[in-house]
């Protein structure tokens, strides 16, 4: 599997901008993963954490699943991998497999790129019931391209403990 990167455009729109962002750091994240078995996927390469490449691709559906549908479409959903709330629960992937988390995490980008596009503006707001206030989609676009960033600055370090691969 090889992951197809969007080049961020140099001028543009505000939304433009942050949508290709996004989408760019989304591209990191599979490409950090490409090649990889599911033993190396589920690997904690970085002793004593337990983080691995896999339980970050879980975290990321959770965090997609929360900030576009929770948030800003209002859904009464549940947590993937945790009815409790437990956010660190996605980060166990023990016994997970390539197929099950990407398919989780690829639904939910589908569904955050669908609200987003739907979303009459960035100016649109959803509950950020953590927080107790509304936030715009325009943070919740910023906060994504942050989570996905600082995720994907793990994700360096989880496959060159792997196998070497450097870069992306």
């Amino acid at each position: 599997m090889t992951t197809e990167r969007p080049a961020p455009p140099l001028t543009g729109g505000e939304r433009e901008m942050l949508r290709t962002f996004l989408d760019f750091h989304r591209a990191t994240l599979a490409m950090k993963c490409d090649g990889l078995s599911d033993e190396d996927l589920r690997r904690a390469s970085s002793p004593p954490s337990t983080l691995s490449l896999l339980g970050l691709v879980r975290h990321m559906a959770e965090v997609e699943r929360t900030w576009f549908r929770r948030v800003i479409n209002g859904e009464d959903i549940p947590l993937r991998w945790s009815p409790e709330g437990d956010f660190q629960a996605a980060y166990d992937a023990s016994s997970s497999t390539r197929a099950e988390a990407f398919e989780a995490w690829q639904a939910e980008v589908e569904q955050s790129r669908k609200i987003e596009e739907a979303a009459e503006s960035l100016d649109v707001t959803g509950y950020q019931a953590r927080w107790g206030e509304d936030v715009s989609l325009r943070l919740v676009m910023l906060h994504m391209i942050h989570e996905y960033a600082r995720h994907n600055g793990h994700a360096d370090f989880l496959r060159e403990a792997i196998d070497g691969v450097t870069g992306a």
